[in-house]
């Protein structure tokens, strides 16, 4: 399945659950396993993983690659199932933005929000409208005409922002969504993320490599061991005021994570020899 069929996939099913209140759970795992088999083979990708995430938070996973991260969203996301264990959702509805933007070329940056609005059954008459106004929420404002290939690579994640907003969800997934950008469009976005956050009440769970960006935009950052993947370390970020890449609090935390990072890569790679 690419990412596109993914997207599309989510878009007309998503994840649907009763309305909860605002101190209910929005994602939970109970000692979730995962292995993949092959011809011959088998591998563990996970390994009883349990944790909670609240309704409206925004927490983070950092970890060593292969660790499990982007398998646990396919999880949240209903793409993939635990062969042991259970991820529950009761926050609502799902979606899952890409580092790879996957906007259709052939259509407009409007064009692209508007085809989730279509596949969401949302009337013709209010499409435009609707697009426009979730363009303007990314600060892409007058831009739903403009062709896929005219936008810089910042501009077409903040297409498929709004793609994903289009699809009404409370949970939303982010896979490195910004890990193929330069660092001032990096920084731009995480702003404008933050921004959209606060003013939507979305529960987010964000996949990076990048522990200061981790830091700079969770509430909780949780560290992953390497296979099987388990969560070795979880993180209060309780940093007052404005919280940028370069704050001080947010380099000091960086580094208490990254030093247990570096700690498991390393013993990890010593139980390999």
């Amino acid at each position: 399945m690419n990412q596109l069929e993914v997207y599309e996939e989510l878009a007309v099913e998503g994840v649907n659950s009763d309305s909860q209140s605002e101190a209910s759970p929005a994602v939970v795992f109970e000692k979730v396993s995962k292995t993949f088999l092959g011809s011959s083979t088998q591998s563990v990708v996970l390994e009883e993983i349990s944790f909670t995430v609240a309704v409206g938070e925004f927490i983070c996973l950092v970890g060593a690659s292969g660790c499990g991260k982007s398998t646990l969203l396919n999880l949240v996301a209903g793409l993939e199932e635990p062969t042991t264990g259970t991820v529950s959702r009761p926050g609502g509805k799902v979606a899952l933005l890409f580092q790879d933007a996957a906007l259709l070329p052939w259509l407009t940056a409007g064009e692209n929000v508007e085809l989730a609005l279509r596949l969401r059954g949302v009337k013709r008459v209010r499409r435009r409208s609707e697009a426009e106004r979730l363009l303007t929420l990314v600060h892409l404002e007058g831009l739903h005409s403009s062709p896929i290939h005219e936008l810089s690579g910042g501009m077409r994640q903040r297409v498929a922002l709004a793609r994903a907003l289009a699809q009404e969800p409370r949970i939303l997934l982010m896979d490195e969504p910004f890990g193929a950008l330069d660092a001032i469009t990096r920084d731009v976005l995480h702003e404008e993320l933050i921004r959209i956050w606060r003013a939507t009440g979305l529960t987010i769970i964000f996949v990076t490599h990048n522990v200061r960006e981790a830091v700079r935009l969770g509430q909780r950052v949780k560290l992953m061991a390497s296979r099987p993947g388990r969560v070795i370390g979880d993180w209060t970020v309780d940093i007052r005021g404005e919280r940028r890449i370069e704050s001080p609090a947010v380099a000091e935390l960086a580094i208490e994570i990254t030093d247990e990072l570096r700690r498991e890569i390393r013993s990890h790679a010593s139980g390999r020899e």
